[in-house]
């Protein structure tokens, strides 16, 4: 089974001291052969991108425990826009379906309850296994 085939992976990122940061996410495989996913302009995954493209990837849970017998990948992660992050979408509301809309309405009401404006999914996240 390939990384795009996965339900949820684990995405480590690295902060500007070198902790490794990790969260399990969607995964969807693009065209070329890359992986990508979204999150919120304002997450750490993607303040972290900003500063460095240096990414592992595992299979994992949706608590992000990682799939027995599977190793990480290292690879490298740029935030995307235009078509590529269009794409992203599409193949996310495609393998996800039902499962986008909760989230949405969960993270509308998440900003209802701590007066918050943080968006949902509006930036894209193409990973490039090495």
């Amino acid at each position: 089974m390939s990384l795009a085939d996965e339900k949820y992976i684990n995405f480590t990122t690295y902060k500007r001291d070198g902790t490794a940061v990790t969260s399990p996410v969607w995964v969807v495989g693009l065209d070329d052969g890359t992986l990508g996913f979204w999150t919120s302009s304002t997450s750490g995954k993607a303040k972290r991108l900003r500063n460095d493209p240096k990414v592992l990837v595992q299979p994992s849970d949706a608590r992000g425990r990682p799939r027995a017998g599977t190793s990480p990948t290292a690879g490298s992660a740029v935030l995307a826009t235009g078509t590529q992050a269009d794409a992203v979408r599409t193949k996310i509301k495609a393998k996800y379906g039902f499962m986008v809309g909760v989230t949405k309405a969960l993270r509308a009401l998440n900003n209802l309850i701590l007066r918050k404006k943080e968006p949902y999914g509006d930036v894209a996240v193409v990973i490039t296994p090495s």
